[in-house]
């Protein structure tokens, strides 16, 4: 076990987890809630550390970012979508249109 590495070289990615799980859960969808595992493996990471465990921690701090970008992608697409829905005229229009289909028919 390698641990001359100093604790705080291998990052945990905790705030952006954090961030990018609250922003895609209200931006998009629950799926957002995806970023949790970010989270847990960000939390793993001090954990390994502490227990000398730097190749573990490496790898935990890999997971970590990885599901970081995956929240990530999933707030942006969620973003996308918001845009576009207030773009289109956002409830009022989709409300509107669902009147003038039922007086259709």
């Amino acid at each position: 076990m390698n641990t001359s590495a100093a604790p705080g070289s291998v990052p945990n990615h905790l705030a952006w987890a954090i961030i990018a799980t609250v922003l895609a859960t209200c931006l998009c969808c629950p799926l957002g809630l995806l970023g949790i595992v970010a989270i847990v493996q960000s939390n793993k990471v001090n954990a390994l550390l502490n227990q000398g465990d730097l190749a573990g921690a490496r790898r935990a701090s890999d997971s970590a970012k990885t599901w970081c970008i995956v929240a990530s992608v999933l707030a942006g697409i969620g973003l996308l979508i918001n845009v576009g829905w207030f773009a289109m005229g956002g409830m009022a229009s989709y409300m509107d249109t669902m009147q003038q289909l039922q007086h259709v028919r």
